[in-house]
């Protein structure tokens, strides 16, 4: 049976999925096969850009694919400083650091299904 609003009216169910656009390969793809990244400047001055994986910080964010690809491309193209409105050079290490943690995040292989019993 159909849902109806507060004003009685029916309504379909939403089948609507949020998409969003990669930063560094320029394809779109849904809210959470990407990665939210946003500028965090440090006390020293410099800008990092830092992963959202919640994707609550605030702040002006940008949307990549969690691969190395995609983020040579942001940099090639300064993707990060146009999307996040920037005029300094950032710094990525704690976005490399944070992709290099997820592929092993348990220091486990991440081809391995998680909840595998073959060894």
């Amino acid at each position: 049976m159909a849902e109806t609003d507060r004003t009685g009216l029916r309504r379909r169910p939403s089948n609507h999925v949020p998409i969003r656009t990669c930063v560094g390969c320029r394809r779109t793809d849904s809210r959470s096969a990407l990665l939210r990244v946003r500028a965090q400047q440090d006390d020293s001055g410099t800008i990092r850009i830092v992963p959202d994986v919640r994707g609550r910080l605030g702040g002006r964010g940008a949307w990549l694919h969690p691969r190395d690809d995609c983020i040579e491309q942001a940099v090639r193209r300064r993707a990060f400083a146009r999307a996040l409105r920037l005029k300094a050079p950032v710094e990525l290490e704690p976005l490399h650091q944070y992709l290099s943690t997820r592929r092993t995040g348990s220091g486990f292989d991440a081809d391995e299904h998680p909840m595998s019993t073959q060894q």
